[in-house]
């Protein structure tokens, strides 16, 4: 089945024997290749809106999966059912991702795995998570239309990250491909253009940016 990298890479940290909740599940096409090509007896796929999920239907009728993925109009957890222990949330904004964990917070106890690959702050949901007693398991970068995503895997456990290690990234910051090089020169021209834009009166935010430019120029070595 077509499905792209950044899905696919989702599908492939999914735990095999794990009942998944796919939030914000958009045309089911994750929940689809979950069921197709890694095997998963069922998963529960939810969206919000009602445009997606008409899409959804098609598609889990089109490759003939309807009797193992459920869809269900509901907002983030609240699709939550009994024997759900991971969950995947992909393509949405990493503010919202936290808004969604916190709202529905006491079915956590019963999730083991989250896969998260948020548009934007990162750092917060990594925040979030291990204050909600996850830690960082994975964290993967998938490159799609010049876009570099982040993939972040939790698992149930406490640490203690430094700001450093959540900025870099504690599994991140060990890797020495390509791809994680780029993702860092990125960043680190995005920090630097920015300390550059920042008004002298923003102390703080310029304290924390010089700090995070030097942690960018370690890492790659500068």
């Amino acid at each position: 089945m077509k499905i792209n990298n950044r899905l696919k890479t989702i599908g492939d940290l999914v735990p095999l024997s794990s009942y998944p909740l796919d939030i914000g599940c958009d045309h089911a096409l994750l929940s689809i290749y979950l069921v197709k090509e890694k095997g998963i007896q069922k998963v529960l796929a939810s969206d919000n809106k009602s445009g997606p999920l008409k899409k959804a239907k098609e598609n889990v009728n089109f490759y003939k999966v309807k009797d193992k993925i459920k869809l269900v109009e509901a907002e983030g957890l609240d699709s939550y059912e009994e024997g759900i222990d991971t969950i995947t949330i992909s393509g949405m904004g990493g503010l919202n991702i936290n808004k969604i964990l916190d709202d529905n917070k006491r079915y956590l106890k019963n999730i083991n795995t989250l896969i998260l690959s948020p548009n934007n702050y990162s750092i917060a949901v990594k925040r979030k998570l291990t204050k909600l007693g996850y830690h960082i398991d994975n964290e993967v970068l998938v490159k799609e239309n010049n876009i570099i995503y982040e993939i972040l895997v939790f698992k149930k456990g406490r640490k203690y990250y430094s700001y450093k290690k959540l900025f870099l990234g504690p599994v991140l910051m060990t890797k020495q491909d390509n791809l994680t090089k780029e993702h860092y020169q990125n960043l680190l021209e995005t920090k630097r253009s920015l300390l550059k834009a920042l008004p002298l009166s923003f102390s703080n935010k310029i304290r924390v940016t010089k700090k995070e430019i030097k942690y960018l120029e370690e890492v790659i070595n500068i």
